[in-house]
């Protein structure tokens, strides 16, 4: 596992994300985001294949580093995941992904993350990083014994793979549920390391929107529990409330196995670019910036 780092402030670094169509329609946006960063392209069945392409092509030009969405159970057959790996790689030099299952109204014959790391496309194609999903909070589908036994599968297969392996999480609002979550990881041998997922600063209202899409209420009742309902919903949210933790946590558990956070643009790129700005978790890409747990404790 890679060494969790902190930048030289103490700091986690970050990613984000953007869909498909703001990379492609709002590429000023990308100038609140320093090269280097990690920017995910988000898949949710709304945009073509030639958007995501495209999107993954103008992070690259942008010298920002396009993590792709590869939703399993979106691809019709093996063969078009191929072409969309083939294209990610050839035509935008994607060489990270994302690797999830992914929801679909009918599902092909690749139906989880475990399904696309076993044809070996990601290895044959050029893929340098691979991110699986994490859900502190469990996933509403799946039991926790299978979530278990796919960690273990996936161990498996990196240990099969030149690629590194990472998870990045659903976004939650509780930072004690993610530091049991991350013991438990521990527990089961985990040797990847732990993107946490945060939101970034919104508006309540926008924040229980994605919260009930996600499955992530019971972290945003603890969030209004803590901050006082009426309060926190005429208020907006402010991420270090759980990201502060977590750094805590970092500086004095050496094998914390978290590793960084992935910021998620509910309330806009700019807002969430200016908080990841302020707070120093943005300047991550010159490794003279960073400590690991150890140096900065």
């Amino acid at each position: 596992m890679t060494d969790q780092r902190l930048l030289a402030n103490g700091r986690l670094p970050a990613s984000t994300e953007m869909s498909p169509k703001q990379v492609v329609e709002k590429t000023e946006l990308l100038e609140f985001i320093p090269a280097g960063t990690q920017v995910y392209v988000t898949d949710l069945g709304n945009c073509s294949e030639d958007m995501i392409v495209d999107a993954a092509r103008i992070l690259r030009d942008n010298k920002l580093t396009a993590v792709p969405h590869m939703a399993a159970r979106r691809y019709a057959s093996r063969e078009d995941f191929e072409r969309r790996i083939t294209r990610l790689t050839q035509e935008a030099g994607a060489t990270e992904v994302l690797a999830i299952a992914g929801e679909a109204e009918k599902a092909g014959p690749l139906t989880s993350s475990v399904a696309l790391l076993e044809t070996g496309l990601f290895d044959k194609l050029g893929i340098k990083k691979i991110a699986v999903a994490g859900h502190p909070e469990g996933a509403p589908d799946i039991k926790p014994d299978v979530i278990k036994s796919f960690l273990q599968r996936k161990h498996e297969l990196a240990r099969e793979s030149d690629a590194e392996f990472r998870i990045v999480t659903q976004f939650g609002f509780d930072p004690h549920r993610v530091s049991l979550w991350l013991d438990e990881l521990r527990e089961w041998g985990n040797e990847f390391p732990v993107h946490v997922g945060v939101a970034g600063p919104a508006k309540m209202t926008t924040l229980l929107k994605y919260a009930a899409f996600a499955g992530v209420e019971n972290s945003f009742n603890f969030l209004k529990k803590r901050g006082g309902a009426v309060v926190s919903m005429l208020s907006g949210y402010d991420p270090d409330t759980m990201v502060d933790p977590l750094e805590t946590r970092v500086t004095s558990q050496p094998n914390a196995q978290l590793a960084q956070i992935h910021a998620y643009p509910f309330g806009g790129i700019q807002k969430t670019a200016e908080w990841l700005h302020s707070r120093g978790s943005w300047s991550f890409q010159t490794s003279s910036s960073i400590l690991t747990a150890n140096e900065s404790a």
